[in-house]
């Protein structure tokens, strides 16, 4: 505990001393909701209000601006945000000077509607307009009400350097991409975030860089869907058949940022994430292969282990194509994990498309999974033109069947790692016991074990003596 209060001192007085230089003094509350895009995206918005006299906190009461960095990808999460601002109501109540906004893919879905279901939010702000806070709140301080939605065919917010919010000092998330391109017919992900466009590969070396330099030791590169990553000096991905020959020759994609990172900052450990099976290619696992440094474990979202449930989700791939990627991991990445996200339920599943996917995850065996019973989602081609029939007590026992057999195979995978050493990167405190690190391995698994004199942010061998599920237990070596 001594080292991790020392640390945590020293950078609340670094912010402290930060606030002071630039002469911050309003405070600015921010919850996060949904993947981790939208984590990262609330450290940039922190970055661009500190540049407006924001200061964070984690205390609501004192709050002078609240904002909620919302998720649509399931009706459930928005549920979620709504009883957020009943809260927010409540505060607001007692200090009526408190602005309320709300950012990211639900402000883009609902839009100016937001302002007449919910009274109390003052602004809203599409995942493309964050540039625009600061104007917006001094619409909001003239009494009117402000949204800026747009979407941007250009924006990746390259420039600028985020504040890391609930940082641990250790991992933090660089985006590469912005939007999807992908129309999954389940899926709002393109009409909340706009059509897909790439990072300059040169300002993301440069914030890792930044992040090597102050420490960090592991940096996962973010997209909605990273393996589409194509810079060839910026627009969207879409129009790259139509640049010069130069701009194509010149290209760099995925595997290659990878490689380029990887071999930069050797001693910084790589993830990424999302990843989608249709755009993955061998390149991206023989670069994987290649580096030490680059973790072994691929997050790759199925959906469905279903072809004809994959032709009505529009997904690009079948089963057998699926199957064939994961062999091919397989081979050339051995020690590589797997996870999964998962819909059951989908529109018109049948009972055999269900067995289908049960079979799929026998024949993978995923280690980790996300598994969710489909959420009809507004404004969506599958809302539009198909019939959400799965009963929800089909759904449910569907979705509980997925479940307990990903806990089999969960359970299956971490037994593999027991009597083995494995390399553990210090992440903090377990959550059960102060006596206990918490890190995880290159294969995204959590590993516990008894704190010696090591520290945060320290690689360690650890050997596994036990495990659960989802964590392994050893003793360092």
């Amino acid at each position: 505990m001594g080292s991790e209060k020392v640390i945590e001192e020293k950078k609340q007085g670094q912010a402290l001393l930060t606030n002071y230089i630039n002469g911050n003094t309003k405070k600015l509350y921010i919850e996060s909701y949904g993947c981790q895009m939208n984590l990262n995206d609330s450290e940039i918005v922190a970055s661009i209000l500190s540049e407006q006299g924001y200061n964070t906190t984690h205390l609501l009461e004192e709050a002078d601006l609240v904002l909620v960095n919302t998720c649509s990808i399931r009706e459930k999460a928005e549920q979620t945000v709504r009883k957020r601002l009943e809260k927010y109501n409540a505060v607001k109540k007692i200090n009526p000077t408190m602005k309320v906004g709300v950012l990211g893919c639900m402000a883009e879905r609902l839009k100016a509607k937001f302002l007449e279901e919910e009274k109390i939010v003052d602004l809203v702000v599409g995942p493309d307009a964050y540039r625009d806070l600061p104007n917006l709140l001094a619409e909001v301080n003239e009494g009117r009400d402000a949204v800026n939605v747009i979407l941007s065919k250009e924006e990746t917010y390259g420039d600028v350097s985020p504040v890391r919010l609930n940082s641990n000092g250790v991992s933090a998330f660089v985006s590469i991409t912005r939007g999807c391109d992908n129309m999954c017919t389940f899926c709002v992900v393109p009409f909340t975030r706009g059509r897909e466009r790439s990072r300059d590969p040169k300002s993301i070396l440069e914030e890792i860089k930044q992040l090597d330099q102050k420490g960090y030791k592991e940096v996962t590169l973010l997209g909605q869907n990273v393996d589409s990553y194509l810079w060839y000096g910026g627009g969207l991905k879409k129009d790259f058949k139509n640049a010069s020959e130069i701009a194509k020759a010149t290209a760099v994609d995925f595997a290659q940022l990878l490689d380029l990172a990887a071999t930069e900052f050797p001693k910084t450990r790589f993830r990424f994430s999302t990843s989608n099976p249709q755009d993955m290619s061998l390149d991206v696992i023989h670069t994987m292969a290649k580096h030490e440094n680059i973790c072994k474990y691929i997050h790759l979202p199925v959906q469905s282990g279903s072809t004809s449930v994959l032709e009505r989700m529009n997904r690009q791939h079948t089963r057998e194509e699926y199957m064939e990627l994961i062999d091919n991991i397989r081979k050339i990445l051995p020690e590589c994990a797997l996870s999964q996200d998962m819909i059951t339920g989908f529109c018109g599943e049948t009972e055999e498309e269900h067995q289908d996917t049960l079979s799929l995850m026998e024949y993978v065996k995923y280690d980790f999974g996300f598994m969710f019973a489909y959420s009809e989602r507004p404004g969506t081609p599958a809302a539009k033109k198909m019939e959400d029939d799965v009963p929800n007590h089909v759904k449910k026992r569907r979705l509980n069947e997925i479940i307990q057999l990903q806990q089999k195979h969960g359970l299956y995978r971490m037994e593999q790692f027991v009597g083995k050493t494995v390399e553990v990167l210090i992440e903090g405190s377990s959550k059960k016991s102060d006596l206990h690190w918490k890190g995880r391995n290159s294969q995204n698994a959590v590993v516990v074990f008894p704190k010696g004199n090591e520290q945060v942010g320290d690689f360690v061998n650890v050997f596994v003596e036990d495990c659960t599920s989802a964590t392994l237990i050893g003793k360092k070596i």
